[in-house]
């Protein structure tokens, strides 16, 4: 089989501006899903037990769906209910969102809760209040402990951006696609893809790994 590495060349341009979408993507995924992963935790701990009940049901869902569908879904059926009609890139980003958060959503409950309950029992001595608990004692130490957890919902983001592609999300995979077809070279565009996206992944998890062994101590009680 002969190699030809010229429609990679000839087409790093669009390339390059597929992997901006991938990363700009998957930052802007990670970010919503753990803000909305963080409204639902705290919701679920702090909030009446019907909602508790009703986020539950949500984060039982959305784990058991496949993103795929999710987005498939908000892209071709959500206009259709709603009368709404998103973008590729903004499908994708909701959908991402609406999946991704039930995993953080589980992640950060799971570590608000692995602290002692005796550490909130000191703050209200102290005269502390709940929200000042929260933020000032609870959170930080949570916090720490979820880092190797999260590491693992930002490569979660970065690969599921691939799955955009079936929304004609403009991101590396569907680029790739593209040129694939037209150039008939898949090995060598789909080899050349593989390895963009190990680069952008294996630094984030040796990174998050890294953080996480330099401030591990601290979440300690």
């Amino acid at each position: 089989m002969d190699i030809d590495f010229s429609p990679l060349i000839d087409n790093w341009r669009y390339f390059a501006g597929g992997l901006g979408v991938t990363v700009a993507l998957s930052i802007l995924s990670a970010i919503t899903s753990i803000l909305f992963g963080l409204i639902i935790a705290l919701l679920r701990l702090y909030g009446p037990r019907w909602l508790n009940a009703l986020l539950g049901f949500y984060v039982d869902t959305m784990r058991s769906i496949p993103v795929l569908v999710v987005l498939v879904w908000i892209y071709f059926a959500f206009p259709l209910v709603a009368g709404v009609t998103f973008p590729p890139f903004w499908a994708a980003l909701v959908g991402l969102t609406l999946h991704i958060a039930a995993y953080a959503a589980e992640i950060i409950r799971a570590g608000i809760e692995s602290i002692r309950l005796g550490q909130t029992r000191a703050g209200l001595a102290l005269g502390m209040s709940r929200a000042q608990i929260l933020r000032k004692v609870i959170l930080p130490q949570a916090t720490i402990r979820m880092l190797p957890a999260f590491g693992s919902l930002l490569t979660m983001a970065i690969k599921d951006t691939a799955i955009a592609t079936v929304i004609a999300a403009p991101e590396l995979m569907h680029r790739a696609e593209i040129v694939s077809g037209q150039s008939y070279r898949p090995v060598e565009v789909y080899t050349f893809v593989m390895a963009l996206y190990f680069l952008v992944l294996f630094p984030v998890t040796r990174i998050v790994d890294r953080i996480y062994q330099r401030l591990a101590h601290l979440g300690r009680s």
